[in-house]
């Protein structure tokens, strides 16, 4: 009972200190609009109320289930955003080619058309979901890892927003949603009650799964992150490569426990598949 009372009591005072970091996140914004016409970032408060309005749909039409509702918007969220990363790659590969395109002066001074915006409406969609998670409880633990994980996303994005620098460089850290699509849709199949694994759109998912995880995820940050270490010199002094770096440290750290996580669950549904059938 203690325990139970310490972990409650731990993971309130998280929900607090999130919900602290959200509010001032919120407020800066508001600031940046409001007081020295920023009025382009309008996109990230776009982003909060176009994922709010989908989890209102998905809450009146589909399921009032917290979680159901949540995965369907991220799944959203991931489609959405991996599509945008995908056009706005597609489009400068049509008008100007790939030559250059990891050049550092064009990652981190120049903006890919659409990019900004396509950041800043992602970015409106973390903080919908960090509220959304907090208001459901929709978190675990003192230190909630998925919490972490949009704090640190808030603060990289919207400081690079406000300074309007290494935009191109969070575009490319954005291609992990391809493979989040992926999670959030293996999460929707269960919560359907297709679990077994040998069944063949199940095979074909894990495959997709495994693969975006290894291509869009893991390798792509470890790109980024070898690309900030060799460029390092070239960055001016300032805030931009610390950040950039820790950043991705903490991005590289949870890709870590996301792989074993997804191994774990990997394991789980090939044993109970093959359970089952023994069974049968």
């Amino acid at each position: 009972m203690a325990r139970t009372r310490g972990r409650v009591g731990g993971e309130n005072r998280a929900g607090a200190f999130f919900l602290a970091t959200l509010i001032l996140w919120l407020v800066s914004v508001l600031f940046e609009i409001a007081f020295n016409g920023r009025t382009e970032l309008l996109s990230v408060l776009a982003g909060c109320c176009f994922y709010q309005a989908a989890n209102w749909v998905v809450r009146s039409r589909v399921s009032r289930d917290p979680l159901f509702v949540n995965t369907a918007v991220s799944l959203l969220h991931a489609t959405v955003t991996s599509s945008s990363v995908v056009f706005i790659l597609l489009n400068l590969w049509l008008k100007d080619g790939y030559k250059d395109i990891f050049e550092h002066s064009r990652l981190v001074g120049a903006t890919w058309p659409w990019a900004y915006r396509a950041l800043c409406f992602s970015c409106g969609y973390f903080a919908y979901d960090q509220w959304d998670m907090l208001q459901y409880r929709l978190y675990s633990g003192w230190i909630p890892s998925i919490l972490v994980h949009h704090l640190i996303l808030l603060i990289c994005f919207t400081l690079a927003l406000y300074r309007n620098v290494t935009i191109n460089y969070l575009i490319l850290t954005l291609i992990c949603e391809i493979h989040s699509i992926f999670l959030h849709m293996r999460k929707v199949r269960r919560m359907a009650g297709i679990r077994d694994a040998k069944n063949v759109v199940v095979k074909i998912e894990w495959v997709l799964n495994w693969v975006s995880f290894f291509v869009a995820r893991l390798a792509a940050h470890v790109f980024i992150t070898a690309k900030l270490i060799i460029d390092a010199s070239k960055f001016e002094k300032g805030i931009e490569l610390p950040l950039a770096l820790f950043g991705m440290a903490g991005m590289n750290m949870l890709n870590i426990g996301l792989g074993i996580d997804l191994f774990g669950a990997f394991k789980r549904e090939m044993w109970t598949s093959k359970s089952n059938h023994r069974r049968d």
